[in-house]
């Protein structure tokens, strides 16, 4: 009498209980990373005048390796940088000026933006300069 082949071992891993345990963690992941975000709900109070509170907005002058001037990287001649500098002090009076200069500029093209921001009468100018390299401090 013979053995029927209904009893033969499981060749195949159930990975359904696993992929469950996937999802419910990846959930709780979710839950935990954006509940840690927002923090505590507070309802705030309002101010009288917002617009004496506001921060202006900082224009970011790049003078490029090839002596492009770019005004909040779009690029601009001296006589559209001055117009557009006039503009903006026209609507506010004085605002933060970041000024970046590639390496390899001609120093004069870095010092006629500077010329011209002192005959505009902006006086928050900011150079923005590179990091230090690690290895450069000798003793």
């Amino acid at each position: 009498m013979r053995v029927q082949d209904d009893e033969k071992p499981y060749d195949d891993i159930n990975i359904t209980p696993m992929l469950d345990l996937a999802y419910v963690l990846l959930i709780i992941f979710i839950i935990m990373t954006t509940a840690s975000v927002q923090g505590i709900k507070v309802d705030l109070p309002r101010a009288s005048s917002s617009t004496s509170l506001a921060k202006p907005q900082t224009k970011a002058i790049t003078v490029s390796d090839s002596g492009q001037i770019y005004l909040d990287a779009y690029p601009v001649s001296m006589d559209e940088l001055e117009s557009r500098l006039r503009t903006a002090k026209a609507t506010s009076a004085d605002f933060p000026i970041v000024l970046k200069g590639d390496s390899t500029v001609q120093y004069q093209k870095v010092m006629d933006v500077l010329d011209l921001l002192r005959r505009l009468d902006l006086s928050q100018v900011g150079l923005v300069t590179g990091k230090p390299a690690q290895g450069a401090a000798g003793g």
